[in-house]
C-alpha cells in the first residue's frame, strides 16, 4: 500500500470527496483516506502523478509520504520521518493563536452588543444613543474576527465550487448569512434614522446578529482546537514507538569505535552497544553477552538473556554487558520500522463498520444545506419575520457536525491499535481489529503454540542391570549424529553422571540413519573399566529408535513395552536404545505444554469460543496433550499441507481463527477468517497472518479478542453519539419543537454544541487507553453475547459450551472422519525422481475406487483420493508391485 499525505481536509465530507476522486483514477484498486492522520493509502498500478492530480483537482493537496524528509536519510528512515512529520500536531498551535486573537476582539464586540444592550454597561459619551455608530463598531469587529478565521470561508466556498461542500461550508454559510443579514439591518437602520423613525431604528437594532457571526467562528475554533489536541493523543502510541529509534550508532571502522548517525549503518557493519544504550539496528551478537529489555517491541518486561549467535532488535535496551554485533537489518527492514509501518497501515485502512458513516458523510453537508434552506422558507411561509427564519436556518447549519461521523471509527481504531502495540499485539488492518472479536472457533497449532516447540527429556527408564549413566551417555553419543528434534532433546539433556560417564569410554566410528526407524552406529571401547571390561569386546553396535526397530536388534522385555504405552498415553515419545549385546532402556521425550496454555485456552472457552487443537502427532499423544491443555477437540495426524483443509472444514460451522507460528502454518493462517501468528518475536513481516503476536504467549490471543470487543464497543458508542447528536440537534435547531417546548435555539448555542461534538467522540475513543486487555472480568459478557446470537451449544459430554451454530463437537468429528475416509496418505520408500512418481501415480489410479493420486518423491508420500472405500492392502500391493516399499497408510 502506497502512503500519501493529504492536506486541506477539514471533515468527513472532505475525506469522502478525496476517496471518491482517487478511486476513479485508472489502475487504483482501493483507496482509504484517514481524516485522523491526514493520510491516504492507495493500492494499484496508478502513477503517483495521476493520484496527486486527482487529489489536487478535488481541491486538496497531496504528496508522497516521506518525500519531505531529508535526502541524506535511508529509505526506511525517510518513511519514519515522513510519518512522524504527518503525525506532528501543527494544527493545535495555529488554532490557539487564532483563538486568542478572536477572543480579544469578541470580548470587545460582546461588550457593545450584549453588555450595553442587555445589562446597561456604560459606553463612551460619543456613543450614547448613537445606534448607527454602535452598529458600525460591531460590524468592523466582526469583520476583523472573520478575517482572523478566514480559513473557514476559503475552504468552505472553495469546496462548494468543487461540488463537494464540507463542514467549513456550513460554518461559512452560517456565519456569512448572519453577517450579511446584520449588514442589511444596519443599512435599514440608517434609512430609518434619516426618516426619524426611532421605532424602526430600535427594531433593526434588535435584528443585529454580528455577535452570532463572530461567536460561531470563535466557538468552532475552540472545538477544532480541542479536537486537534485530542486527535494528537490518539497517535501517542505510534509517536512513542518512533521516539525509540536511535539517532546514532557506535560502529567499528578499521578496528576503531566511531559514533555515526544511524542512517549511515549498512547491512554487514559491525557495531557495539554498551550497557544502558539502545540497540540502533537489528543485528546478531558476535562477541559478548547481555540481558536485553525487549519490552518496547514485545511488551515483555523481563529482560532476555542474549549470547553469541542470538539476534537483537533496534529500539531494545542493553541492560548489562558489552556486546559486539553485526548489522543484519537496517532502515525500513528493522523490526521497529516494520512495527511502525504496520500500525500506520492499520490506521490507514477502514473497518467494515465505518461504511455506513462514510456513506452518510458523503451526502451529509448538501442535505444539511437543503434542510437549512427549507427551514427558512417554511418559517417565512408560516408568517415569521425574516430574522427569526434566518436564525433557525443558521442554527441548523452550525449545529450539524459531519466530523463526529467521520471520526467515530478511525479514532477508536487508532487508539485500539496503539493499545495492542504497547502489549506486543499487532493488527495489520482495521478489518482484522474489528473481526477478531467475532470469531467462533479457535484452531490452535500444537507445536510452538500450545507447547514450547522444543522437545525435552521427561523420563529415563533404564533396563534391569543398566545404570542411568550408561543409558544416557550412550544415547547422547548416538543421537549427536542426528539432526532430528527428538535427538537434540537427548543431546541437550542436562545430567550429572553418578557413576561412569560412558562418553569417555565409547567412540563412534560410523553411524547411519534408518529412515522412519532410528539410528545405528558402529563403535568401540577406548577405555576399559571395572564394571564391563571382562564382559565386552572392543567392537560394539549401538541402536536407537522406535520399538519395532529395536525389537529386531535386541529383546525388549514386555514390561518396557507396557511402560512405553503408558508414556505415549501421557503425550510423550518413547525412544528405545540397545547394543548388539543387550537392551539398554527407554528415554521419553515430550514437547512440554507452555505454562500459560491451559489458562489461555480456558479464557478462550470462557469467551464462548470452541477450541480445536490441530497437530501432526499420532492420535494417542495428541489426545494426551489436548486433555492437559483443555481443548474441546483434537484433530491429530494432520500434515502441514492438510491443516488448510481442516480449517476449510471448520469454517462450515462458524468463523474460524487460526493460531500458528506463521511459517509452516501459512496456508492455514491464510485460509482462516483471521490468522494469528504467535511468537513472531522480531519476525513481524508474516504475510500470511492478519494479527501478529510478538510474544510466544497464547494468553495474548485472548487479549487480542478482548481488545477487539472493546474497540468495536467504543466505535458503536461513537457512532451512536454522532448519529443521535445530529438526529436530535438538527430538528431542535430548525425549531420543530418550538410549539411543544417553546425552545428557540440561538445560533451561538448551536455553534457551541457543534464545537463539542467531535471533541466528545475523540475523548471517548481515548478511554480505550484505560482498557485492561488481560482482565477476564468481562469474558462472561462476551459469552452471553454469543449465546444471544444462538452460537452457544452443549458439547457431547454436556460439560462445556461451544459456539458452532447448533453443531456439537461430535458432529464436527463425525463430519471430519467421514471426509477423511475419502483420502488416504501413503508413506512410500524408494522413490527417487519424477519418473518414480509417475509410476506410482499410474499404479494407484489403476486401482478400482481410486479417483486420483498426488505423489511426491521429496515427501516420500502419495495422497490418494477415493471414490469409494478401498482396502489398504490393495493400495499397498499396487505400489509394491512397482518395486517400492509402503511404510504406512493413514
Amino acid at each position: 500500500m502506497k502512503q500519501y499525505n493529504v492536506t486541506g481536509m477539514t471533515c468527513a465530507a472532505c475525506q469522502a470527496r478525496v476517496e471518491k476522486a482517487v478511486s476513479k483514477v485508472p489502475g487504483v484498486t482501493s483507496c482509504s483516506v484517514s481524516l485522523l492522520t491526514n493520510s491516504m493509502g492507495v493500492e494499484g498500478a496508478a502513477a503517483d502523478e495521476q493520484i496527486i492530480k486527482a487529489v489536487t483537482d478535488a481541491g486538496y493537496g497531496a504528496s508522497i509520504r516521506g518525500s519531505e524528509s531529508s535526502g541524506s536519510k535511508s529509505e526506511g528512515n525517510q518513511t519514519i520521518a515522513g510519518l512522524e512529520e504527518s503525525l506532528k500536531d501543527t494544527t493545535t498551535p495555529k488554532l490557539a493563536k487564532r483563538l486568542v486573537a478572536s477572543l480579544v476582539f469578541l470580548l470587545i464586540l460582546m461588550y457593545f452588543s450584549m453588555g450595553h444592550m442587555m445589562w446597561g454597561w456604560p459606553l463612551p459619551g460619543v456613543l450614547e444613543n448613537n445606534h448607527i455608530a454602535m452598529g458600525l463598531i460591531q460590524m468592523l469587529l466582526t469583520i476583523i474576527i472573520m478575517v482572523i478565521n478566514q480559513r473557514f470561508f476559503i475552504s468552505g466556498f472553495k469546496s462548494m465550487l468543487h461540488g463537494s461542500p464540507n463542514m467549513d461550508t456550513l460554518v461559512a454559510l452560517g456565519s456569512g448569512a448572519a453577517f450579511l443579514y446584520s449588514t442589511y439591518a444596519l443599512f435599514a437602520m440608517t434609512d430609518a434614522q434619516v426618516r426619524m423613525d426611532m421605532d424602526g431604528v430600535m427594531h433593526y437594532m434588535h435584528e443585529f446578529y454580528f455577535e452570532s457571526a463572530a461567536m460561531i467562528l470563535t466557538l468552532i475554533t475552540i472545538g477544532k482546537m480541542l479536537e486537534a489536541h485530542s486527535k494528537g493523543k490518539t497517535t501517542d502510541a505510534l509517536k512513542s514507538l518512533m521516539k525509540l529509534a536511535a539517532t546514532t550508532a557506535t560502529v567499528v571502522i578499521d578496528g576503531n569505535e566511531q559514533v555515526v548517525p544511524v542512517e549511515q549503518v549498512h547491512k554487514g557493519d559491525t557495531f557495539v552497544v554498551k550497557p544502558g544504550e539502545n540497540i540502533p539496528v537489528d543485528g546478531e551478537i558476535i562477541e559478548g553477552m547481555s540481558a536485553v529489555n525487549e519490552s518496547a517491541l514485545t511488551g515483555e518486561s523481563i529482560p532476555v538473556d542474549k549470547n553469541v549467535g542470538d539476534s537483537v532488535s533496534a529500539a531494545t535496551l542493553n541492560t548489562s554487558g558489552y556486546i559486539k554485533c553485526v548489522a543484519t537489518r537496517v532502515g525500513e527492514d528493522t523490526t521497529l520500522s516494520k512495527i511502525i509501518q504496520m500500525v500506520s497501515d492499520a490506521a490507514a485502512t477502514k473497518a467494515p463498520i465505518a461504511k455506513i458513516a462514510d456513506k452518510v458523510s458523503g451526502v451529509f453537508v448538501p442535505v444539511v444545506i437543503g434542510i437549512a434552506a427549507v427551514t427558512i422558507i417554511v418559517w417565512l411561509l408560516a408568517g415569521q419575520s425574516a430574522g427569526f427564519a434566518l436564525a433557525r436556518g443558521i442554527s441548523v447549519l452550525v449545529i450539524s457536525c459531519p466530523c463526529a461521523l467521520g471520526l467515530a471509527t478511525p479514532v477508536a481504531i487508532m487508539v485500539g491499535n496503539g493499545v495492542g502495540a504497547k502489549n506486543g499485539i499487532m493488527f495489520k488492518t482495521a478489518i482484522s481489529l474489528e473481526q477478531t472479536g467475532k470469531m467462533q472457533i479457535a484452531a490452535l497449532d500444537k507445536t510452538g503454540t500450545i507447547t514450547a516447540g522444543e522437545p525435552v527429556v521427561t523420563d529415563v527408564v533404564s533396563a534391569d542391570g543398566i545404570t542411568d549413566d550408561k543409558l544416557i551417555s550412550i544415547a547422547k553419543l548416538l543421537e549427536a549424529r542426528s539432526e532430528h528434534p527428538l535427538a537434540k532433546a537427548v543431546v541437550n539433556y542436562d545430567y550429572t553422571a553418578k557413576q561412569n560417564d560412558y562418553s569417555d569410554i565409547i567412540s563412534i566410528d560410523v553411524s547411519n540413519a534408518v529412515a522412519g526407524n532410528g539410528l545405528e552406529a558402529s563403535a568401540q571401547y577406548i577405555k576399559a573399566f571395572e564394571a564391563d571390561s571382562a564382559d565386552i569386546s572392543d567392537k560394539i553396535s549401538l541402536y536407537g529408535g522406535n520399538a519395532d526397530y529395536i525389537s529386531k536388534k535386541a529383546t525388549i522385555p514386555q514390561e518396557y513395552i507396557k511402560k512405553s504405552y503408558e508414556l505415549s498415553g501421557d503425550g510423550k515419545t518413547p525412544m528405545f536404545f540397545a547394543t548388539d549385546k543387550e537392551f539398554l532402556g527407554i528415554i521419553a521425550v515430550a514437547d512440554t505444554i507452555k505454562e500459560d496454555s491451559p489458562k489461555a485456552i480456558k479464557e478462550l472457552k470462557d469467551m464462548g469460543l470452541y477450541v480445536v487443537m490441530i497437530t501432526g502427532d499420532n492420535e494417542r499423544s495428541a489426545n494426551a496433550i489436548g486433555k492437559i491443555a483443555g481443548v474441546n477437540e483434537v484433530i491429530a495426524g494432520v500434515l502441514p499441507d492438510g491443516k488448510e483443509k481442516e480449517i476449510q472444514r471448520l469454517k462450515k460451522y462458524g468463523k474460524v481463527i487460526m493460531v500458528g507460528d506463521g511459517i509452516n502454518d501459512a496456508p492455514a493462517l491464510t485460509s482462516a477468517d483471521i490468522g494469528i501468528a504467535i511468537g513472531a518475536g522480531t519476525d513481524v513481516a508474516i504475510d500470511a497472518a492478519d494479527v501478529v503476536i510478538m510474544k510466544n504467549c497464547l494468553s495474548d490471543v485472548a487479549a487480542a479478542i478482548r481488545l477487539s470487543h472493546r474497540t468495536i464497543r467504543n466505535i458503536h458508542e461513537n457512532l451512536f453519539w454522532a448519529f443521535i447528536y445530529n438526529i436530535i440537534g438538527i430538528p431542535l435547531a430548525a425549531g420543530v419543537w418550538i410549539h411543544l417546548t417553546g425552545w428557540e435555539m440561538n445560533p451561538m448555542f448551536g455553534a457551541a454544541a457543534m464545537s463539542l461534538s467531535s471533541f466528545c467522540v475523540v475523548t471517548n475513543a481515548l478511554r480505550l487507553n484505560l482498557v485492561k486487555i488481560y482482565d477476564t472480568a468481562r469474558d462472561e459478557v462476551y459469552k452471553k453475547k454469543a449465546a444471544r446470537k444462538g452460537l452457544i451449544v452443549k458439547t457431547t459430554d454436556n460439560t462445556d459450551n461451544s459456539p458452532v451454530n447448533n453443531i456439537t463437537s461430535q458432529d464436527i468429528n463425525n463430519k471430519r472422519k467421514e471426509d477423511n475416509k475419502m483420502t488416504k496418505t501413503m508413506n512410500i520408500e524408494g522413490m527417487m525422481c519424477g519418473h518414480c512418481e509417475a509410476r506410482v501415480k499410474k499404479a494407484l489410479e489403476s486401482v478400482d475406487g481410486v479417483s486420483g493420486a498426488v505423489v511426491s518423491h521429496e515427501k516420500n508420500e502419495a495422497v490418494v483420493t477415493l471414490a469409494k472405500e478401498v482396502d489398504d492392502e490393495v493400495l499397498k500391493k499396487a505400489v509394491e508391485e512397482q518395486d517400492y516399499k509402503v511404510i504406512a497408510i493413514n
